[in-house]
Parts: structure tokens; C-alpha cells; sequence
């Protein structure tokens, strides 16, 4: 039997992202991770209702030189220890390299799917970017964008928008009844 997923960005979902010039970068190291209020009860309900929760996030920085693979992972790690997350998957890759793993492609989405046997189209993917909402939208899951009001791109589409995590994840519970 297929399960249902929440695949979630992790920088602006998960921990606050540290915004620059009103735009979103990672943490640079544990020091600076701040778990979001309210974060880890909204994931434990949502892991209550049956939901493996896959966190799928572009670390760029990797690629460009200003951060390391084991700086992502301890950040992972310290997450993982906070959190009830049943995976972290990770594209290391910058724009220009091609992968099927950056989002807005569904590589990660469709990796983190065959790992835990996902059905897609009962699962969603949460983000803060336009990146996360086009990767659910190809991966064929429901999309809830929290709109922080960066100043980037915004989403072409999304299924339902949110202010904060707690809420985009209160909607996934809201519609996981109906």
C-alpha cells in the first residue's frame, strides 16, 4: 500500500532562513539554525496522521565554494535530532550543472517517492520559493507555498498559499481529513 508524504524545503520551512536584502540564504552553520515556532508539534501531528515527511533542499552553496557537504549535514543532523523527519535529501548542484535533482525539477521528490513508497498525487510538497512549487507541481503533488514576500520570482501556480510553516502544515492536516 502507497503512502501519503509531505516533501518539505528546508531553509524558511523548517528553520528560519537568514534573509538578506529581503532575500532567503541558509544558514551558514549551526550557530545560526532557529528552529521555526511551533515546527517540530506541527510535524509530530503530521507524522501521527500517517505522513512520511522528506525534506528535499537545493544547497547550491556546495557547488559555489561557500559552504561545505559537511556543514549541510551537520545542519541536517542537528535538524534530525529536533525533528521527526524520516529523511533529508540533498541536491548539491548549482543551476548551471543539469541535474534532475535541482528543483524546480522532481528529482528528490520522485527519489524520496521510491524510498518510502509514495503516492504522489495524495502527497504535497511545502515551500517558500518558486523552485519548491514547480518540483511538486512536476511531481504531480499538491503544493502549499509560504509566502514570505521575498523579493525573487514568485510562483507561476501553487494549491493553496500560507503566512507561516504552522499553517501550511494545519491546511495538509485540514485536507488530509476530507
Amino acid at each position: 500500500m502507497k503512502r501519503r508524504a509531505v516533501f518539505i524545503d528546508r531553509d524558511g520551512v523548517l528553520n528560519c532562513a537568514v534573509v538578506c536584502e529581503n532575500r532567503p540564504f541558509p544558514p551558514s552553520g549551526i550557530a545560526e539554525v532557529n528552529i521555526l515556532p511551533g515546527v517540530p508539534e506541527s510535524l509530530q501531528a503530521l507524522k501521527d496522521a500517517g505522513f512520511a515527511l522528506i525534506v528535499v533542499s537545493n544547497q547550491p552553496d556546495v557547488a559555489r565554494g561557500t559552504t561545505t557537504k559537511e556543514t549541510v549535514e551537520a545542519i541536517n543532523a542537528y535538524l534530525a535530532d529536533r525533528l521527526p523527519v524520516d529523511r533529508f535529501i540533498m541536491c548539491y548542484h548549482d543551476s548551471g550543472d543539469g541535474c534532475d535533482c535541482r528543483k524546480p525539477r522532481p528529482g528528490m521528490l520522485f527519489a524520496g517517492a521510491r524510498e518510502f513508497n509514495v503516492d504522489l498525487k495524495a502527497s504535497f510538497m511545502v515551500g517558500d520559493r518558486w523552485r519548491d512549487m514547480d518540483a511538486g507541481t512536476a511531481a504531480g503533488c499538491r503544493t502549499v507555498f509560504i509566502d514570505y514576500g521575498y523579493n525573487e520570482k514568485r510562483p507561476q501556480a501553487y494549491d493553496y498559499r500560507a503566512s507561516s510553516a504552522c499553517e501550511a502544515f494545519s491546511i495538509i492536516l485540514l485536507e488530509s481529513l476530507t
